[in-house]
């Protein structure tokens, strides 16, 4: 495997408080990872550094060994915590925007999942629940052809009973080589479809680790070791 995603040094800073504190990472191809950690660890600034929408206070992050910009963002596909659908467009619409936008959507796929969950194409993001509208956002995220996929918390704002659904959607729908990177709290929620494991506090990565280790060599599920070093 080769690395999709490398960081060396990273820190970015918000006036005296540090939000990533010297991150040096890698993360390999055609894998699942968690970025796990508690609330205000430094998941989302993370995230965000990958994404092009923070700039480094210190050190550097490449994707696909490119700094983030436009380059990158043609291979990475995002979902932000906080919905960005425009909420006077249709469903169907915002499928159009997304295949005008992106070489690497495709449509097809978009449609059909929307019709698996019973989405009509024409209602209007306005008039869709809040966890309704997650699932279209997921929905056109996972619609890209990408080489890195990053979630920030794509299951935190649903209830439980659509979460084997959007599980479900992450697991069945990216190519093989691609790199999915998921970003929660809610570890139990997502632990059967990760290969990798990073748990970051306080800015720091405190363990990065292949799922099937933690269990061989320490007997234990990745919830139960994460409550024990939170403390949860």
């Amino acid at each position: 495997m080769s690395a999709i995603l490398e960081c060396r040094d990273l820190t970015k800073s918000f006036g005296n408080k540090s939000a990533l504190a010297g991150v040096n990472l890698t993360i390999e191809r055609g894998q699942i990872v968690g970025l796990l950690g508690p609330n205000g660890s430094g998941k989302t600034t993370f995230i965000k550094l990958a994404n092009d929408l923070l700039s480094p206070t210190k050190g550097e992050i490449r994707i696909d060994g490119k700094k983030p910009g436009i380059e990158t963002k043609r291979i990475v596909s995002y979902l932000p915590e906080k919905t960005y659908l425009i909420e006077w467009m249709k469903v169907h619409q915002m499928i159009t925007f997304f295949t005008d936008f992106y070489e690497d959507f495709k449509a097809d796929k978009a449609h059909e999942m929307m019709a698996r969950l019973g989405i009509n194409p024409n209602d209007r993001l306005k008039t869709l629940s809040k966890g309704t509208r997650e699932k279209v956002q997921l929905i056109l995220v996972m619609s890209r052809e990408a080489d890195l996929y990053l979630l920030d918390e794509p299951i935190g704002g649903v209830d439980p009973a659509a979460r084997e659904y959007i599980l479900d959607t992450i697991l069945h729908n990216y190519n093989e080589n691609a790199t999915i990177v998921i970003s929660t709290h809610l570890i139990a929620d997502i632990e059967k479809i990760l290969d990798h494991v990073i748990f970051i506090n306080a800015g720091q990565v405190v363990l990065s680790s292949p799922v099937e280790t933690i269990r061989d060599e320490q007997g234990k599920s990745v919830d139960t070791l994460f409550r024990e070093v939170f403390r949860c």
